[in-house]
């Protein structure tokens, strides 16, 4: 999940999934009797999705990681569960949640079911077991012992879903946003909230992070599992955290890995996005000074920012078009180079080195950074990554901000001075103003039970002092992550062995070093 694909919707973990097409539908279903008063849940077991090689091609890395995916899709489960769209209203409105189970392997040391959310709101889950375990062989062995179960969030993917008209908003000209553009963007984006969540307000005023944790308790009953356990990655981590509080005795291991805020609201969000980004840059710019032989940006870290600043306010005065490109290269270009991850901090310097230079071609190091970003069509019958419409409608329903013009230029303008290399990063929107649908908030507490908090202690998008935050409110074990990376446990395979021996023993140490930084 670039390092700006963050917990409000422009991302998560990208699943790495390749598929073949199931011959037939798995036979039978499982039933749990809920506790008194509850329905009953049980799983319509059904054919699961085939996936054309160019749909593999698009979703997964590597041949050995297709090949092993392919592997998993063969002894993989698809089923859907039923739950109330409302659950104040259990004989009402019906939905269903989609399901996956990739069986243990070893069963007869099999110690349950691991439910797995990527992140979002609004990241699909449903492939997510396929890809941690294809990942690497340490996350391999996560489904030696457990089944390993996606699912699709409410409105997403192969769930029951509804789509918004198109939300409306204007993209901002090249160079420094003017009060003026930024009012015509607030209008049109508090116009596009307005219609959105009008569209169909009995559905999306259920789109909550409490209603997906309940759902996700039914999936639980319909599995037959008396705890169920869970891994969850960025917005995931909010849904573990909502989960364990609302029903504490269904819940087994549980390991949350890039922690949300426990106090949500999206201008605070934006704000620790944008400090943890400029401070981040600190150490980019120490790595870079060490190496002025090879960028020429200066040799302390004082010189490389001076530079890096001077590049911003040169581009925002003269936007670069060029000719081989049709992206404009303003200040705004420069200070999403400044908010990237350690692993990307090569390219970066490579690239702040190229825009120094004239000429008409693009640099190409920014365009192997920021280009990737091209939309292009997914092939015919790739399942979804991210529903739009359930990201804007779960944050916007819990979301007590809602800032107005005034307030929120106020708010851009404080985060612009505070972060002068990186505040240009964030763009200036609306956010949820003029969401018609009322707030939803969600409390978590402390309930006991095995818990780790995965915080990594430079990360910009989920900040470290936010997994401490967590700790206080939930308790747990905090496990730190010596890097900067989103959500880096299971793709570093030192970390991710200590994930999969916490879920085998419910044991862990006190962190792992994580992503490296690059040597050169």
């Amino acid at each position: 999940m670039s390092q700006r694909l963050s917990l409000i919707g422009r991302t998560f973990t990208a699943m790495a999934v390749g598929a073949v097409a199931l011959a037939s539908p798995v036979a039978g279903s499982s039933v749990a009797t809920a506790a008194t008063g509850q329905a009953r849940a049980s799983v319509k077991w059904s054919a699961c999705p085939a996936y054309s090689d160019d749909v593999i091609r698009t979703l997964a890395v590597t041949d050995a990681q297709r090949r092993q995916f392919r592997a998993l899709l063969g002894r993989m489960e698809c089923g859907t569960v039923g739950v109330p769209l409302d659950y104040r209203k259990p004989g009402g409105r019906q939905i269903t949640i989609a399901i996956t189970r990739v069986k243990a392997a070893d069963r007869e040391r099999r110690l349950g079911s691991l439910a797995l959310n990527p992140g979002g709101p609004g990241g699909a889950g449903y492939l997510f077991p396929l890809q941690i375990a294809s990942m690497n062989q340490a996350n391999a062995k996560l489904n030696d012992r457990y089944d390993l179960i996606g699912f699709d969030p409410r409105g997403v993917g192969y769930s029951t879903k509804v789509d918004c008209p198109a939300m409306g908003g204007q993209a901002p000209e090249p160079g420094p946003l003017t009060k003026e553009a930024a009012k015509r963007i607030h209008d049109s984006g508090v116009a596009g909230n307005k219609a959105c969540g009008s569209s169909d307000p009995a559905f999306l005023g259920q789109l909550t992070t409490l209603n997906s944790a309940r759902d996700l308790d039914r999936v639980r009953m319909a599995l037959g599992e008396r705890k169920l356990n869970f891994l969850g990655i960025s917005w995931g981590t909010w849904l573990g955290a909502v989960y364990r509080s609302t029903f504490p005795g269904s819940v087994g291991r549980m390991f949350l890995d890039s922690v949300a805020p426990v106090h949500f609201r999206l201008d605070d969000f934006e704000d620790g996005h944008a400090a943890g980004a400029e401070r981040n840059f600190a150490r980019m710019a120490a790595w870079i000074a060490r190496r002025d032989d090879t960028y020429g940006l200066g040799t302390t870290p004082e010189e490389v920012r001076t530079k890096v600043l001077a590049l911003r306010r040169a581009h925002d005065e003269n936007p670069k078009r060029y000719s081989d490109w049709e992206m404009v290269a303003d200040g705004a270009t420069v200070a999403m180079l400044a908010v990237q991850s350690a692993p990307d901090w090569p390219q970066v310097a490579q690239a702040f080195k190229e825009m120094r230079d004239e000429g008409d071609a693009a640099p190409p190091a920014l365009k192997k950074l920021l280009g990737q970003g091209a939309l292009r069509p997914p092939p015919a019958g790739a399942p979804e990554r991210f529903n739009a419409t359930t990201g804007q409608a779960v944050f916007c329903n819990e979301d007590p901000s809602r800032l107005g013009f005034s307030d929120a230029w106020a708010t851009y303008q404080r985060r612009l001075g505070r972060n002068p290399v990186t505040g240009r990063a964030g763009r200036f929107t609306a956010q949820c103003a003029g969401w018609p649908l009322p707030v939803r908030e969600t409390k978590v507490h402390r309930t006991g039970g095995s818990l780790v908090l995965a915080g990594h202690r430079y990360e910009s998008v989920s900040l470290y002092e936010w997994t401490k935050q967590m700790h206080a409110a939930i308790g747990g074990t905090v496990f730190t992550v010596d890097d900067d990376v989103h959500g880096s446990v299971p793709r570093v395979p030192d970390c991710a062995t200590e994930l999969v021996s916490y879920f085998n023993t419910g044991r862990i140490d006190g962190g792992c070093d994580g992503t490296p930084v690059p040597e050169k």
